[in-house]
């Protein structure tokens, strides 16, 4: 691995070169931080689809996918004088020193339970901080990952079940519900509904520490590698899918699940 000075030369010239393309490349002296947004948001996803897939090659390079972003929006504060690069570093240096009073000051945290509710204590005492409990929590994001994150945080100040397999009720509570509403053939309430029993069982996964949509993508993965058996063979053996019944579909199913069993 690199030394600390070979680290800060490389980010050195990172930097310098990102400087070059904002003043000689036509693209990059065309780009706003509403016209990176879009690119920012694919890196992005495009780097969870890595992170997933636990490929480290493609974990480096869409890192620096994402850091060149983070630069990139660092130089157009800096043309407009409300920032650059360093004050990036510093508050983030600064915000990390205050929310760590357990490393930094006198406070102790024995533990990642007593962290984590220093630390929306301590964001509510920050200077342009969050106002409200909740308020850090962006709206814009996907809403499974909204629903694990505002319950995280409202656990953090107290507001939790009492014991965990108590969420069980509450699951099949509102699966009842749901299920009510459904026979009933109400699309609207049935909506709310099948909402509430979501948001029930991301609950229960985060009680049981649990990453609902880091299993939720296990889960996609599982079945676009499932069906892609499924087509791979209706090509070979020169049939349709449309073609295959069911019960042709479910066996092929079957040989790709024992498949995955085995490996």
């Amino acid at each position: 691995m690199h030394t600390r000075e070979e680290k800060l030369e490389a980010f050195g010239r990172l930097l310098d070169v990102l400087d070059d393309l904002r003043h000689k490349c036509p693209w990059d002296k065309k780009q706003t931080n509403e016209s990176l947004r879009p690119n920012t948001i694919e890196e992005a996803f495009e780097l969870c689809d890595a992170l997933m897939k636990d490929d480290k090659k493609n974990i480096c390079k869409e890192l620096g996918d994402v850091l060149e972003h983070v630069l990139f929006y660092s130089i157009i504060g800096s043309e407009t004088e409300n920032f650059d690069i360093a004050d990036v570093c510093n508050e983030e240096a600064d915000k990390l020193i205050f929310r760590h009073p357990h490393i930094y000051g006198d406070l102790k945290a024995e533990n990642v339970e007593q962290v984590l509710q220093m630390w929306e204590q301590i964001k509510l005492k920050e200077k342009d901080g969050n106002k409200s409990v909740l308020a850090g929590v962006p709206d814009a994001l996907p809403s499974l990952i909204k629903a694990y994150r505002i319950q995280d945080k409202a656990r953090n100040v107290g507001f939790d079940w009492q014991k965990k397999e108590y969420v069980w009720d509450k699951v099949r509570e509102e699966l009842a519900e749901l299920e009510v509403e459904i026979r009933k053939e109400d699309k609207e309430n049935s909506t709310k509904e099948l909402g509430d029993f979501l948001f029930s069982v991301i609950n229960a996964a985060r009680l049981y520490h649990l990453n609902p949509d880091n299993a939720l993508e296990h889960t996609n993965q599982k079945f676009i590698n499932r069906f892609n058996y499924i087509e791979k063979h209706s090509i070979k053996v020169g049939k349709p899918l449309t073609d295959m019944s069911l019960e042709e579909m479910d066996t092929l199913w079957n040989e790709a699940k024992k498949m995955e069993m085995n490996n």
